[in-house]
């Protein structure tokens, strides 16, 4: 664990604060953040989680809230917004939802108040 070859970080590795309190933890690969990545509030709560490929965001990333609720739910491709996006409001119910193709807004997205209704639609074209 915590380990370098030739300089460049490699294998697993945990960060920790002063307190000995969890930040993230993840792999390495010739110094570049590679697979499943965890990353943690002061308290120790999960604030986000994803994978890596030779550095880049790739795949579904979520983000929580400090107090639990799942904050996000997006997708990246070699680093790239590209797929679902989806946010939500602290109370867990859906803020906005879309898609991205190459960090680009794309289609029909939906904007809701927090109390579920929704606000708006627009339509984006790339």
């Amino acid at each position: 664990m915590n380990q370098t070859i030739n300089e460049l970080r490699e294998g697993y590795w945990e960060w920790h604060d002063s307190n000995g309190q969890l930040i993230f933890k993840g792999n390495y690969i010739n110094g570049n953040l590679d697979g499943y990545w965890e990353y943690y509030y002061n308290d120790g709560q999960l604030m986000r989680k994803g994978n890596y490929i030779n550095g880049n965001k790739n795949g579904i990333w979520e983000e929580f809230w400090s107090n639990g609720q799942l904050e996000s739910k997006v997708n990246y491709i070699n680093g790239n917004l590209d797929g679902i996006w989806e946010e939500y409001h602290k109370n867990g119910k859906l803020e906005s939802k879309g898609n991205y193709v190459n960090d680009n807004r794309d289609g029909y997205w939906e904007v809701y108040y927090s109390n579920g209704q929704l606000r708006y639609k627009e339509y984006n074209i790339i």
